[in-house]
């Protein structure tokens, strides 16, 4: 693989039609008729192309993108990508995964459906590791996905290719889903906006929603705060679940003095580092400093959270061997990557223990509803440390060490999914010594992303994110 530890920062910005807008932005350009739609999708794939030979974050191109139609929607002409793990018709959906020939799809995903309802214009599908099951996107034989603020250092995972596209300026924003923080730790590693919704607020996920227990959810990355509530907006337009309160269009703060708790360190032990506190702590300084109320909050989480997760993630795994021949005829399990095997033979060691996980894990609806008496908000680290250089957490490590350093990596962002709680990854006043962001992460109530937005609105504001553009 290419060496790119002597390169820093990779951006597509300049004058074009895209020019620095972010997806409202750009939408309110098109409507005005200052650029068109087609202009913008020609200089988003120039864009995608000066950057993807440093990047790797493309898995396959439209043949001939055009606009949906949705003339009226939010993002009309806006250019993006769907993640390689949702059908969108006439491309494949190959899932990051080498174990078998994807087919072009024969229709539409769901939640494809309600992402082209928004008038995007699709370009093609961004990559992921296998299956969604690495916080990295990086591969055992392939160049992996790499980080647009450091190419030696990755995009996260499992929405990487999305996150390094958005952060590069390619396109606006992309389509991302979290299973356990796919969303929210790539937006964390590459300084973005990462909402992971509340469980049912988008339409169900083809991949988990036969599960007993449903941990993901469809969203997308953005550069911006009022993307994100857009978002939501134009999926709520589509369609909208009644069990949950609406939405609607968050514009900016709400004004409200919110009682926040935050954790430096993660429920299960794992403690954070020390550019990750930093970025914790200013954040509670600047909320004070706004007139909220923030106070340490104990999560009182089983023990067992961990390992029960660990276990029902190799379930995944375990399934998708047993199921994959509707993937492909060709489907082969012994081709699948070393992490999704290990996870695999993880199960297979305690698959006796099923019912108590799915009872255990079920029950940590309680603990955090505990964690939340007298809160509106509660404040945490997205991961327990900086994203790492390409290959700490490579699937070609020795499993035992790899899910070590996974564990020790993604301790926070599972229980939301869990839980089927809305969280918010938002990039930190802080970074690290050489430049890479951090994120921070506000989780809510179940149906609570309004005060989420409107939280992240007012951080955006009194300290703006950091540009990768800028010098």
């Amino acid at each position: 693989m290419t060496d790119f530890d002597d390169r820093t920062r990779v951006h597509a910005f300049r004058d074009d039609a895209l020019g620095e807008h972010d997806a409202v932005g750009l939408a309110a350009a098109i409507r005005r008729g200052e650029v068109s739609a087609a202009e913008a999708a020609r200089d988003a794939r120039e864009r995608v192309r000066s950057v993807e030979d440093r990047l790797h974050a493309v898995q396959s191109y439209a043949d001939t993108p055009a606009p949906t139609g949705a003339a009226a929607g939010a993002f009309a002409g806006v250019p993006t990508f769907v993640k390689d793990n949702t059908d969108y018709q006439g491309l494949p959906t190959g899932h990051g995964s080498e174990a078998f020939r994807p087919r072009a799809a024969r229709r539409h995903a769901p939640f494809a459906r309600q992402f082209l309802s928004s008038g995007v214009t699709v370009l093609g599908k961004t990559r992921l590791p296998e299956f969604g099951f690495s916080p990295t996107t990086e591969y055992e034989d392939a160049e992996p996905v790499r980080n647009p603020w450091h190419t030696g250092h990755s995009a996260g995972g499992s929405s990487g290719g999305a996150a390094a596209l958005v952060a590069a300026g390619a396109v606006p924003l992309a389509h991302a889903n979290d299973g356990g923080g796919s969303i929210r730790i790539p937006a964390a590693c590459c300084g973005l906006v990462g909402l992971k919704p509340t469980r049912g607020r988008v339409v169900p996920n083809d991949q988990s929603r036969r599960l007993p227990l449903d941990l993901v959810c469809d969203g997308v990355v953005s550069r911006s705060v009022r993307d994100a509530a857009a978002f939501l907006a134009a999926a709520e337009t589509y369609w909208r679940n009644p069990a949950l309160p609406p939405v609607g269009l968050a514009e900016g703060p709400s004004g409200q003095r919110l009682r926040i708790g935050f954790l430096a360190d993660s429920p299960n032990g794992v403690r954070s580092d020390a550019a990750t506190r930093e970025a914790v702590t200013r954040t509670v300084s600047v909320l004070q400093g706004l007139g909220h109320t923030v106070e340490p909050v104990e999560m009182a989480i089983d023990p067992a959270f961990t390992e029960d997760f660990l276990t029902y993630w190799g379930m995944l795994s375990f399934l998708i061997g047993v199921t994959g021949r509707t993937l492909g005829t060709d489907f082969d399990r012994t081709r699948m990557d070393p992490l999704s095997r290990g996870l695999r033979e993880t199960y297979l060691e305690n698959w006796l223990r099923t019912p108590g996980v799915l009872r255990r894990l079920r029950r940590t609806r309680e603990a955090y509803a505990a964690a939340f008496r007298g809160l509106d908000l509660v404040l945490t680290p997205v991961l327990a440390h900086a994203t790492p250089r390409i290959g700490h957490l490579s699937p070609a490590v020795a499993y035992p060490t790899l899910i070590e350093r996974i564990l020790a990596y993604v301790a926070f962002t599972p229980v939301d999914n869990v839980v089927g709680t809305p969280s918010v990854s938002l990039p930190a006043p802080a970074a690290t010594d050489d430049g890479l962001p951090v994120g921070v992460m506000f989780s809510a109530r179940p149906g609570g992303e309004r005060k989420l937005l409107e939280i992240a609105f007012q951080l955006e504001a009194e300290q703006p994110f950091r540009r990768i553009q800028d010098r």
